[in-house]
């Protein structure tokens, strides 16, 4: 091989790299909120990049379970004490740049849901 083959295919392997270690888009910290009968309430995200993250609220901190990134879309589940009673929110969004949209499906109906990054 020449010194310009080799040169080349180094510089798609930096590449190819550098792609691979990017973190997905929603990987951060969101001030968020959620429009609830209740009226609009304000949490907190937090998403890693391993998958893992938290939501913190007024009911407190939640681990928030299944993340799982495509592209620029999110999704995850978590659970929020009401009253006594566990209730599972499904979330279902995107991220364009630092906005996050989406919503949260409940069983008593879908929650939209806005954010930005911190």
């Amino acid at each position: 091989m020449n010194l310009r083959t080799i040169f080349g295919l180094l510089l798609i392997a930096t590449a190819l790299i550098g792609c691979a270690a990017s973190a997905p888009p929603a990987v951060g910290i969101w001030d968020v909120e959620l429009n609830t009968p209740l009226g609009a309430q304000q949490v907190v995200l937090t998403i890693d990049a391993d998958g893992t993250g938290s939501m913190g609220g007024l009911q407190g901190e939640q681990e928030i379970e299944g993340i799982t990134f495509d592209g620029n879309a999110l999704n995850f589940s978590t659970s929020i004490d009401a009253q006594g009673q566990s209730i599972t929110l499904d979330f279902s969004g995107s991220v364009e740049g630092d906005a996050l949209n989406g919503e949260f499906n409940t069983p008593f109906g879908a929650l939209a849901v806005i954010g930005s990054r911190q």
